[in-house]
Order: C-alpha cells, then sequence, then structure tokens
C-alpha cells in the first residue's frame, strides 16, 4: 500500500524477463519508486483499557465482500473521508496505518490524522462512535499495520511481546474487530538456509506467525485477520523462495508463504496487491502483467489451487478456500500502479467464479464461492467518483 502525495512512476517492463533474472527484475521494481510522503505524526502512547469485545466480531462477513482501505492516520491527494462517511458498500475497512517506533520494536502505534494534515478529521470520540456504527450495520473495522512506511522486523522475542501488547492496546482502545497484516519492502525475508515454508526458521516469521496466533486467542474465534501481500512475497514463490539452495536470490521471494500457511486455520482472508508488481510466473509457466484481468484470473488461480514453491513438486503450498481469496486492486489510475479498469475486473470475476471470458488462460476450476474484491484504497475511490466501489455492486447486485 501507498502513502504517497503523487502517483507512483514505476515504469513497465518493455519485454518478457528471462526466469533467471526474474527476482532481481522483480526486486528492482518494486524499489524503483520512492514516492513523496509525509513525515510520520507522533502517536500519543496506547491506551491499556479493554472494553468488551464488539458485536460484530461474532457476525461473519457476507458471502461477497468489498474491503477497502481508509486513509485514517495520513491524508494524501486523494482527501481525507470520515469514517462516518463510508458508504455501506463497504464490508471490511482496514484503517491505514498502525506504524511501529522503530524497525524492530514491535512497538505499533496508531494515531488519528492531525488536524493540520487534515482539517475535517473527527474527534476521537466521533471516530469511536463511527466504528460502532459499523459494527452495528455488520461491517469490520479493523487496524492495519505497515504499509509502504511501517517496516515491521519482529526479530526477537521482546519485540514479538510488544508488538501482541501495543496492537491489543489500540484493538481495544477503539474497539476495533481485527488485525490487516500489511508488511511491506524488508519487513519478511528469508534467512539463508531456510528453505522450507512448512517449518521457518527464520525468527521474524516465527515471531509474527507466534503474535498473531497469541492475539487471535485473546480476542477469540471472531477475530478477524486479514494479509495484503505484494506478489513478490506471495505469487513469485512459484519460481523462487527465499535465497535458494545454493543462495544468491532475493531473500524476500515468496516470503509470505510460511506466514500465509501457517495462520491458514485462523485466516479471514487473503487479498495479494495484484498492482505496484513486475512480471510474475503463473501455473501455465508463462508470465503476466499487471493492468488487465489475465493478470487477476493467473494470480488468484494460483491461490485457489495451489502451487510448488520454487518448482518443487514434493513441495506445494496447498489452496486457499475460495471465501479466504479477495482480489487486491488500485481504485483508480492515482492510486497505484497496474490500474484495472471496471470492465477488465468483470472479465476477471467472470472467469474465476464462472468460468467465462477467460481469455487465454485456463484456470484449474471455477470459484463461485470467491470472498470479492479489495482496493486501495476508499479515500482514492471517493476521488474517482466510487468506480470501484460501483463495479463491485453492479456484479454482486447489492
Amino acid at each position: 500500500m501507498r502513502r504517497s502525495r503523487t502517483r507512483s512512476h514505476r515504469p513497465g517492463p518493455s519485454r518478457r524477463p528471462p526466469a533467471a533474472t526474474l527476482a532481481a527484475a522483480v526486486a528492482g521494481l518494486l524499489g524503483a519508486t520512492a514516492l513523496f510522503v509525509a513525515p510520520a505524526q507522533a502517536a500519543p502512547p496506547p491506551v491499556a483499557a479493554a472494553p468488551a469485545a464488539p458485536a460484530a466480531r461474532t457476525q461473519a462477513l457476507p458471502e461477497h465482500a468489498l474491503v477497502g482501505y481508509l486513509h485514517a492516520s495520513f491524508a494524501n491527494g486523494s482527501g481525507y473521508t470520515r469514517l462516518a462517511d463510508v458508504p455501506d458498500s463497504w464490508d471490511v475497512i482496514n484503517l491505514a496505518f498502525g506504524e511501529p517506533t522503530s524497525v524492530t520494536s514491535g512497538d505499533i502505534r496508531f494515531a488519528l490524522c492531525p488536524k493540520s494534515e487534515c482539517p475535517g478529521v473527527e474527534t476521537e470520540a466521533e471516530f469511536k462512535a463511527a466504528v460502532k456504527a459499523k459494527q452495528a450495520a455488520g461491517k469490520k473495522v479493523q487496524i492495519s499495520i505497515g504499509g509502504q512506511n511501517g517496516q515491521v522486523q519482529l526479530t526477537t522475542a521482546a519485540a514479538r511481546d510488544r508488538f501482541v501488547q501495543s496492537v491489543g492496546a489500540i484493538i481495544d482502545r477503539y474497539g476495533l474487530d481485527g488485525l490487516d497484516i500489511d508488511f511491506e519492502g524488508h519487513s519478511l525475508s528469508l534467512a539463508t538456509g531456510d528453505t522450507d515454508f512448512k517449518n521457518p526458521k527464520t525468527p521474524a516469521i516465527v515471531n509474527l506467525i507466534s503474535a498473531v496466533k497469541t492475539l487471535k486467542a485473546k480476542y477469540g474465534g471472531g477475530f478477524t485477520l486479514t494479509m495484503a501481500p505484494e506478489t513478490f512475497f506471495v505469487q513469485l514463490g512459484y519460481q523462487f523462495y527465499g535465497s535458494g539452495p545454493w543462495g544468491g536470490q532475493d531473500p524476500r521471494a515468496g516470503a509470505y508463504l510460511p506466514v500465509i500457511h501457517a495462520l491458514r486455520d485462523d485466516l479471514t482472508l487473503l487479498h495479494v496487491q495484484d498492482y505496484n508488481s513486475g512480471p510474475i510466473m503463473g501455473l501455465d509457466n508463462q508470465y503476466h502483467f499487471m493492468g488487465g484481468a489475465d493478470f487477476h484470473i493467473a494470480m488468484t488461480d494460483m491461490l485457489l489451487t495451489g502451487f510448488p514453491v520454487a518448482g518443487n513438486q514434493n513441495n506445494v503450498f496447498p489452496a486457499l478456500k475460495p471465501s479466504q481469496v479477495a482480489i487486491g486492486l488500485p481504485a483508480s489510475p492515482y492510486a497505484g500502479n497496474g490500474h484495472t479498469s471496471p470492465a477488465e475486473v468483470t472479465k476477471a470475476l467472470n472467469c474465476l467464479t464462472r468460468g467465462t471470458d477467460c481469455g487465454s488462460y485456463r484456470t484449474h476450476g471455477r470459484w463461485p464461492g470467491m470472498r470479492g474484491l479489495m482496493t486501495w484504497s476508499v479515500n482514492w475511490d471517493r476521488f474517482g467518483n466510487w468506480e470501484f466501489q460501483k463495479n463491485f455492486d453492479r456484479y454482486y447486485g447489492s
């Protein structure tokens, strides 16, 4: 996810890269856009109040859900949107962002956007009331941790425990439903020799899994957990995993796979960011490029089918349930590279749920129970006259 004041200008690939250089090419693309962002705002220490769990935690998501990120702690060119003004079409609202005091502290802080940056910002009391109103309407409101600026590395047990405490304090303070993990950049990276996604050894990954399981246990079965990794950290794992058996690869390749796998029984939704991405090889062993239906079809098919990690047929990442999967897209051309027109989004949904409009890519099934769509962001969709939301509503008959 991006906190940019201006549109990202990552150049698109001009030709298909050879497989041997794909990891480096995608890594270069991920790092090519240093975006202009507002400096991090100081946040007050988290309050340790622990109100009763929201009633919404006992309510399931609708069969098809619309997920959006709300710029709650910062402003950019999309404009500030108050939580109370988010339309009812949005089923899951991820508050962007909770960020650490330092990369390895595990100490996560969140505060509403300051008035100097967001003149229309709510008071904290108004914000809390809006959370309750959304929950009363059956919506989920979560804290999203990370984003482009919020690098989080839980390299020690102390950082793990502080993460649990500080994230729990945010959830309790605002009465939230759950947690969204949006770790980007260098937050997750596999140690040399850590080659089995089913049995990770890297401390930052092991500690993250432990921390999330602790939070889930604390808040119970209704606690929602979502994740928004980039394609580099998930689907690229079909070709490359970590630094590889002989080293030399980007250690971040596929690094979300052990986290997703270990938490799959706790996971509410995985919505991979099908944008700001380099070319990724699909299960047809062809490279797919962001911006059209084909990319979303191929990337989502991998999640719903499963795939051998680093090409090893004896080490397969199992398919997720269709109800756990949503497609992540930018709401407008200003929100991120890889914007997909409503017509192409509809084609992707038709292919994955009905088996029509598939183009040249052959999926490995039909999944009418696929959960829905995620977008960065609610603010950018409002800026674009709610084009993304309206297309979702048309498709699912809302």
